[in-house]
């Protein structure tokens, strides 16, 4: 048996398997969602996405205070406002809870980036990510508003803003409108290749943006498409984002290596509301163990490329990389 091969060799101890360990996951790679009300005093956990809260800009400190000691590098922002309307002008109010919570986080914790959402549907009554016209989403009379949202962002101390509405030309469009006011140093995350998924539930029940008509596949990719993902990614690339991203990322993990084998570009992928949600409950009911599971969910979105990953999971992950001392 000279020279037989015998893999099992480099498994044997704990500290033999790290050794080898080909995949490292680190809190430094995650990216902590929050979202944000109108209002103050308020922190109420959301059922579908449980141990995540709705926060009013005063009560966040603690969390994002929590969040930093953990080693999170930044979170990524979602605004629920008090009022809507057919454009979602809350969107790009001074006053409106992701520019307050901008200011707030700013405030109790500087070094903590502050990623914010770029889109209308939280803000319109239909729900949608753009204006509508004769029952259409219209892409070209959305792009001024989506770069009004972003500007706003930045204008209130946002390290990065992050469009995911999907609108064709709407990286270009917010690039250009942050250079002309005086924040080209604000890179761009672009929801590059975002499909119409069914794991989106979770957070249109939190960010209450249920489409009151239709749906989003006029303007989402639909979930067959891995060719047509690449020419999305490269299309922004081209526009000027600086990371750019794919949602969900479970489902999609072939276009998340496609997109690492194709790109030089940071990758970053979301691990979305549905996927943390189906986790959660199958462990509650003791189906699986959640805190494995959502170990083997992060490291296989890392092993297929993404260099940030965009978690609910994000603070108990963290949590349990510092209390071990180490990466898993």
């Amino acid at each position: 048996m000279a020279g037989y091969l015998r893999l099992r060799r480099l498994r044997r101890t704990d500290a033999m398997r790290r050794l080898v360990r080909e995949t490292r996951l680190a809190a430094d790679d995650l990216v902590q969602p929050l979202f944000v009300v109108e209002g103050r005093g308020i922190e109420q956990e959301i059922p579908s996405i449980p141990g995540i809260c709705r926060f009013s800009p005063d009560r966040l400190s603690r969390e994002v205070e929590e969040t930093a000691r953990l080693g999170i590098p930044a979170v990524l922002l979602f605004g629920i406002p008090s009022a809507k309307d057919e454009t979602g002008s809350a969107a790009y109010n001074d006053k409106g809870p992701v520019q307050q919570a901008i200011r707030a986080i700013k405030k109790a914790v500087p070094e903590l980036l502050v990623i914010t959402d770029v889109c209308l549907c939280e803000y319109t009554t239909h729900g949608h990510c753009g204006v509508i016209r004769g029952g259409e989403v219209v892409n070209d009379e959305t792009l001024p508003l989506l770069a009004r949202v972003a500007v706003s962002h930045a204008a209130a101390g946002a390290d990065m803003v992050a469009p995911s509405d999907m609108m064709d030309g709407r990286v270009a469009a917010i690039r250009q409108a942050l250079d002309d006011a005086g924040f080209s140093d604000i890179p761009i995350m672009s929801y590059a290749a975002k499909f119409a998924s069914a794991f989106y539930g979770p957070f249109r029940e939190a960010a209450n943006s249920v489409p009151a008509f239709g749906d989003r596949q006029s303007y989402q990719m639909q979930l067959t498409n891995a060719r047509e993902a690449m020419r999305e990614i490269a299309e922004d690339v081209l526009e000027g984002a600086d990371i750019v991203m794919v949602k969900p990322a479970l489902s999609y993990l072939d276009v998340i290596l496609s997109a690492r084998a194709s790109f030089d570009c940071p990758i970053a992928a979301y691990n979305v509301s549905g996927e943390y949600a189906m986790v959660k409950a199958a462990a509650a009911r003791g189906w699986i163990d959640g805190e494995r599971a959502s170990l083997e969910i992060l490291n296989s979105i890392k092993r297929a490329g993404a260099d940030i990953i965009i978690t609910y999971h994000a603070k108990e992950t963290a949590a349990r990389l510092y209390h071990e001392g180490r990466r898993l």
